[in-house]
């Protein structure tokens, strides 16, 4: 790793609440343009994959929201907060009583985001960078916000979130109508209008649906 993430992060971002979230605090990059925007050369240059920690993506608000209005959700539930990202959805799960919670993200860099996102809200978040796909999960139910944009990635993410599901883990997502989002595999829960960055997304407010796949 070229750069310190902590140091980069605290450097190029602001703290700020999400406007779907106002309960919880986050580093999110306050110009999209400058960070989401840099080259793959300049990334690389610096050691940084894609950013996508900087950002509070409209799924993670939205299923973030959902299991704050509805706490019973995970409340006293083991937890993981699958591509965590900033860590907002496994943040608001500990806000609303979760017995724990864990982030998964493969990129390294959104482990040092977590650790400082969860200080700033006095939370406690586990974190793994293992990719779990295809594996068994040791927890009671697992969340993920905005999973379903590209398709070799959903392509493998069906198959396990529904055999997860099918062995008795819950598993709720939030898509803000992604393209590979499985529709045949789940049930509605609830529905958001979620303020997002113009930058990142075709507009400025993103209809959000938070689902839970079906047994």
């Amino acid at each position: 790793m070229k750069t310190d993430p902590e140091a980069f992060i605290r450097a190029n971002t602001s703290l700020m609440a999400p406007p779907h979230v106002p309960e919880i605090s986050l580093h999110l990059a306050s110009e999209a343009h400058e960070l989401w925007l840099k080259t793959e050369e300049e990334l690389e240059a610096i050691g940084l994959p894609p950013p996508f920690w900087a950002f509070a993506w409209a799924g993670g608000q939205g299923l973030a929201r959902y299991i704050l209005d509805h706490p019973e959700t995970v409340r006293g539930k083991r937890v993981l907060d699958f591509a965590s990202g900033s860590g907002l959805v496994g943040i608001a799960a500990v806000m609303a009583g979760a017995l724990e919670v864990t982030a998964c993200d493969i990129d390294p860099w959104a482990e040092a985001a977590v650790r400082l996102n969860a200080e700033v809200n006095d939370v406690v978040l586990g974190f793994t960078g293992a990719d779990l796909i295809g594996q068994a999960v040791d927890a009671d139910m697992l969340l993920a916000g905005d999973v379903f944009y590209d398709s070799a990635f959903a392509a493998a993410l069906v198959p396990w979130l529904s055999g997860l599901a099918a062995g008795g883990k819950s598993v709720l997502v939030g898509d803000p109508g992604r393209s590979y989002l499985p529709r045949d595999r789940l049930e509605f829960c609830a529905v958001y209008q979620v303020p997002v960055t113009r930058a990142l997304e075709d507009s400025e407010i993103k209809k959000t649906t938070v689902w839970r796949f079906v047994p």
